[in-house]
């Protein structure tokens, strides 16, 4: 026992490293327990995931201020070979560092939250977790058509928020503004095509209407931006083969495939309903000469021969 005291008072830099590997690996058991704990005892899933991050966050402000504590002047030649490491270590990890950086700026500037729905990197999803290093998100797309989940996690850097545009679905404003067309038949009653459709629309979308005014006056007041129209609107217009409707309007964001196939099957049986006064108009074509090929003659021509 005496050498090993012995030891520690003429090794101060080992003693110095030893405690604070010590100081780290409780600090890190100490979260993880705290950590199990919270996630037996909140049934909230937003609040059980917020306050496990809180603690990590604040198990690495502890550690880093410990680190501080320990190897600021008191060490010296441990902090000569820091210093003569951090070079490399900047260089072969800056990927590494970005991603951290990174895990910081979408914290304190907010760029997105767990339960956003974003698109960057060309990667869409929903975002489920973010940690130090990475951003994880369940995938939308791909082979699978419109906003329908893919089934694939994907995890992505955060380093890629400073390298592109980062597109998000549910930030301040949590609406889309989508539209489809409607080919309607010349000769067509087009007053009557017109009262179905925005009787239709206004029906169906009137709760999103009400609920993005008031989200869109957030965002008017917030940024420099004009104001924009909420409610449904219908263009007309004419082309070679038909009448076409052009319906534009806002839907929740993560409704929009789903409210789109609402219009569609409610509008569709409103103008079947009509009585033919309102058709659907599809792709035709009209064959106006057949060539006449003389296969008489020819035969003659054969027989003779």
């Amino acid at each position: 026992m005496e050498q090993l005291v012995e030891w520690m008072n003429e090794n101060t830099l080992a003693t110095n490293i030893l405690k604070y590997v010590f100081w780290v690996v409780l600090i890190l058991l100490i979260i993880s327990v705290l950590r199990k704990f919270i996630k037996k005892s909140l049934p909230d899933n937003s609040i059980r995931y917020k306050s496990q991050k809180g603690i990590e966050i604040i198990g690495y402000i502890i550690i880093i201020f410990l680190s501080v504590s320990y190897f600021t002047g008191n060490v010296k030649d441990f902090t000569l070979a820091i210093g003569l490491l951090s070079a490399g270590i900047a260089i072969t990890l800056q990927e590494l560092f970005l991603s951290i950086a990174g895990s910081f700026y979408i914290f304190f500037v907010k760029v997105y939250k767990p339960g956003d729905r974003i698109e960057i990197n060309g990667i869409k999803g929903d975002v489920i977790d973010i940690d130090s290093i990475y951003t994880t998100m369940m995938e939308i797309g791909q082979w699978v058509s419109s906003d329908n989940y893919s089934g694939r996690i994907v995890k992505l850097s955060n380093s890629f928020v400073f390298k592109g545009a980062i597109y998000n679905y549910s930030k301040d404003f949590p609406f889309v503004w989508d539209e489809f067309n409607l080919p309607i038949r010349y000769g067509s009653d087009v007053e009557l095509a017109k009262s179905i459709v925005v009787r239709i629309c206004s029906e169906v979308l009137s709760e999103y209407v009400s609920e993005s005014k008031a989200k869109w006056r957030e965002v008017v007041n917030k940024y420099y931006i004009e104001d924009a129209q909420v409610e449904p609107s219908l263009a007309i217009t004419m082309t070679d083969n038909w009448i076409q409707f052009n319906i534009r309007y806002i839907v929740d964001y993560k409704k929009r495939r789903f409210t789109k196939h609402v219009l569609h099957e409610k509008i569709g049986k409103a103008i079947l309903e009509t009585n033919d006064k309102v058709i659907l108009a599809s792709a035709t074509f009209e064959i106006v000469k057949i060539p006449q090929i003389n296969i008489e003659e020819e035969h003659k021509e054969a027989s003779n021969k």
